[in-house]
């Protein structure tokens, strides 16, 4: 995936900002606000807070919008030992562990210990979550659908592929946790990415129905 990645640096730290991934979550701006705010130039200004605390927050940007190198030595960002699937309601799927992306072509796209998708069907920069969601009025209350996923055992990577204009198709061992906490374990399944499925977050093959064409990138 083609970004131009902003960064903002001190002799610590450099913290990197992608526009393109940001779905203004807003996780930093709420826990490290003096070093991430929107009414600043430049909006982000690491040296305004210990190291640590900055390297800290910026793990819990939930889009991988944000990352960061240390330079002092500190320990970079630890990869997930799982791979979860977070279903936001009326928003993405929040991805974290060791995640490949694939495009529709099935070329790597990107690989990430933070990832959003979009379940909406209106992201212009799809497979990943823009915050489209927003502005279509996406409604739904992020539980987990009628399927059985079998369980999953730990370790090894996730892939995500999406199926040309179709579902995601993960490979590989996950859980995935709905929004009141009801978790699934599984090795292989098919995640609605058109928004139009009955049983969400599984795809239930509606895409076809609505003929879905996502504005991939």
């Amino acid at each position: 995936m083609e970004d131009k990645l902003r960064k903002y640096s001190t002799k610590d730290i450099t913290v990197t900002w992608s526009q393109t991934r940001c779905v203004h979550f807003a996780a930093c701006v709420h826990n490290l606000p003096q070093v991430f705010d929107t009414d600043q130039k430049p909006w982000v200004q690491p040296e305004r807070a210990d190291v640590d605390e900055v390297a800290e927050v910026v793990t819990r940007c939930p889009t991988g919008a944000l990352h960061f190198e240390r330079t002092d030595g500190g320990a970079a960002e630890a990869r997930p030992e799982c791979n979860t699937i977070q279903v936001a309601p009326n928003g993405p799927l929040y991805l974290r562990g060791d995640i490949l992306i694939r495009t529709s072509a099935g070329e790597v796209s990107l690989r990430d210990t933070r990832v959003a998708l979009c379940r909406c069907g209106a992201s212009s920069h799809a497979p990943l979550c823009d915050g489209s969601h927003n502005e279509v009025g996406f409604r739904d209350r992020g539980e987990l659908g009628n399927v059985q996923l079998g369980g999953s055992q730990p370790g090894g990577g996730l892939e995500v592929s999406p199926a040309p204009n179709g579902p995601l198709t993960l490979r590989g061992p996950f859980t995935l946790i709905g929004a009141d906490g009801e978790r699934e374990g599984g090795v292989q399944s098919a995640l609605c990415r058109c928004g139009a499925s009955g049983n969400k977050p599984f795809c239930d093959g509606s895409h076809a129905r609505v003929d879905f064409k996502p504005n991939e990138h």
